[in-house]
């Protein structure tokens, strides 16, 4: 029991330590990628011979590569915003025939209650 106390509080100590290894700015994702479109970072990868190469033409792309994410994020947001729009319409309407529903089965007790009453 002790030693799976133990085990717990060694990988949160670890976890805690990664946090804020990641957190803290050393060896942060923008320290090893440097400007986008500046030449192959720190890090590995540099993300394709033109954006390897550096200079303008890395910039360019980068930049276009950029804009294409920005153009794709907004597209699915619309997407998902007119699929939340057509769920509430859908739910309206349900909620329209739920209503006649109820009208019709408090018709029918009306009903019932008069036919009892004769």
């Amino acid at each position: 029991m002790a030693a799976v106390a133990g085990l717990r509080g060694g990988l949160r100590a670890a976890l805690v330590m990664q946090q804020r290894g990641w957190s803290s700015g050393s060896g942060s994702g923008s320290d090893q990628l440097g400007e986008l479109g500046s030449g192959a970072g720190k890090g590995g990868g540099g993300g394709g011979s033109i954006r390897e190469a550096g200079g303008a033409f890395g910039k360019r792309q980068a930049a276009l590569e950029e804009r294409y994410f920005r153009d794709k994020e907004r597209e699915q947001l619309a997407s998902l915003r007119e699929h939340h729009e057509e769920e509430i319409d859908h739910h309206k309407k349900e909620i329209q025939r739920l209503q006649k529903e109820i009208e019709r089965h408090k018709n029918k007790i009306k009903k019932l209650k008069d036919d009892d009453d004769d």
